[in-house]
């Protein structure tokens, strides 16, 4: 049991990082009350950025991406896990840095780990992974925000990406009229099999920047993009309408002025999946594996290896994922 394999990134002479899979040795690992046997993780945007040398999200290389990481404890110190125990870890530190879920072993904290909720398997929860649990709690933002069914149209931004596209299903599953953005209109097919009823160009959402306010048009949003798209979504609001905001893939800041607030009531909701209380991630994942399971995950999943993982990183940061990627460890 001391030698498993992981994704290695390193930083070389140049500045120019690199990626390739390594043996490493369990007794390399930090120390932590549980030791996890990974079976399963999944490729999100910021495993990309750890893995590309952004030091936003992991300031010392070298180092072992993925923020997701599900699989059975090996070891534990502490009496609320035991060797056996199917586990999950999201977020916290996993994966930035503290080694994560692209090697096929982790240590950490419990109080990073939830046990695997009934109704859930670990290849589904890793199908889902910290994208389905940030669309999930987007969605629970807005419907505690008033936004139901009969509001009206609900947008979602960068719909073919991983929290994207999950969101979708989830909303158009909830019985929402969904309206997807993206830049991509040659998966508008793969939207409306999701739920999408409505297929918008995300160079529309661009327009009208210079503006104050924007036509009302939807009732609540999901936006993963965030920069001037972010605050136009907000323009475009219907009274009293909401927007949950988790990504920056279009910039971190924008423009924007009072007046959407204050002459239409509406609301910017801010949704963190990273370092929100234990107790609200259990309750979002029993969600997801109850009352909001979603059929048909398959559909915008594809599966690769530890070994297909500097490929598929080079493909999500070019723009080029669509849906989910998930990743098996053996």
């Amino acid at each position: 049991m001391g030698a498993f394999k992981a994704l290695w990134v390193t930083e070389g002479e140049n500045g120019a990082f690199a990626q390739q899979v390594v043996e490493r040795q369990i007794a390399d690992l930090p120390a932590g009350e549980v030791l996890v046997r990974v079976k399963y993780s999944s490729l999100n945007y910021k495993d990309a950025l750890s893995a590309s040398g952004n030091r936003g999200v992991t300031r010392k290389y070298p180092h072992t991406p993925g923020i997701d990481a599900a699989g059975v404890v090996e070891e534990s110190s502490v009496a609320q896990f035991a060797a056996g125990d199917e586990v999950i870890v999201t977020g916290y530190d996993l994966g930035m840095n503290t080694p994560g879920g692209f090697g096929q072993y982790i240590r950490v904290p419990a109080a990073w780990l939830i046990k695997r909720p009934q109704g859930l398997s670990q290849r589904e929860s890793m199908m889902l992974g910290t994208a389905g649990l940030t669309a999930a709690l987007c969605v629970d933002k807005l419907e505690r925000a008033g936004v139901t069914p009969a509001s009206g149209p609900v947008l979602v931004t960068g719909a073919t990406g991983g929290v994207g596209s999950i969101a979708v299903m989830l909303l158009a599953k909830l019985g929402y009229t969904v309206v997807a953005s993206t830049g991509k209109p040659e998966q508008a097919e793969f939207l409306k099999q999701l739920g999408a009823q409505e297929i918008v160009d995300r160079a529309a959402l661009a327009e009208g920047g210079e503006r104050l306010l924007l036509k009302e048009q939807w009732a609540g949003a999901v936006d993963t993009v965030g920069g001037d798209i972010l605050f136009n979504v907000v323009k475009s609001l219907q009274y009293g309408g909401s927007v949950a905001a988790c990504g920056l893939t279009a910039g971190a800041s924008f423009k924007a002025t009072v007046m959407p607030f204050i002459l239409r009531g509406v609301n910017l909701l801010g949704v963190d999946s990273v370092e929100l209380p234990l107790a609200v991630k259990i309750a979002m994942w029993e969600k997801l594996a109850g009352a909001w399971k979603l059929d048909g995950l398959e559909t915008l999943v594809r599966e690769v290896g530890i070994d297909a993982l500097p490929a598929e990183i080079r493909k999500i940061l070019a723009g080029g994922q669509t849906g989910r990627v998930l990743v098996s460890l053996g």
